[in-house]
């Protein structure tokens, strides 16, 4: 009975740990397949080879909102920029909403450019969020260009001090403006 037990009770770990991904930097981003609020598929692949952020929001979260400037003002200003391990930065908005109108208006109100907006519209039940074990929005991940993640829930400053170390440096040998 007492090696019953001991065995349940291992799997019962074992179980959990698989379950429950706990990604971390270094770690490959799962790939995501998901429609876009246009309704076309997409796929985490057909960004390969550029800085993404994957941002996870939704229309009704305050801080989400919030940070929401931020994030446009450093798209804007890296979406040009060659990186050490990726040309060009992105964004990757999945929305944790429920409602589309909402979504799509917080989109123009928030002027979020990106092309990249997807979402299920089932909220906490999002299939993205779920494979990324999202709990709390505002949450994101950085990843370069091999698709390897860099940087976790980062913001503000923080997002573009890490992009900045991600930055190509410039040779001393170059003679062009960039």
């Amino acid at each position: 009975m007492k090696t019953k037990l001991i065995l349940l009770f291992a799997i019962s770990i074992i179980s959990i740990k698989l379950y429950s991904q706990n990604l971390k930097v270094g770690d490959k981003a799962p790939d995501i397949v998901q429609n876009l609020i246009t309704g076309e598929e997409f796929q985490l692949s057909e960004l390969s080879g550029k800085m993404i952020l994957i941002d996870f929001w939704a229309s009704w979260c305050k801080p989400c909102r919030k940070e929401n400037p931020n994030i446009v003002a450093i798209y804007h200003e890296y979406k040009d920029q060659n990186f050490k391990n990726g040309k060009g930065f992105t964004v990757l908005g999945v929305s944790l909403d429920f409602k589309k109108v909402a979504w799509e208006n917080a989109i123009k109100a928030d002027q979020l450019d990106w092309p990249y907006h997807i979402g299920d519209l089932k909220g906490w039940k999002n299939s993205v969020a779920q494979s990324y074990s999202i709990r709390s929005i505002p949450s994101s991940y950085l990843i370069d260009g091999d698709g390897i993640i860099v940087g976790i829930n980062l913001r503000g400053s923080d997002l573009e001090s890490k992009l900045k170390k991600q930055l190509k440096k410039k040779s001393f040998f170059s003679f062009k403006n960039e």
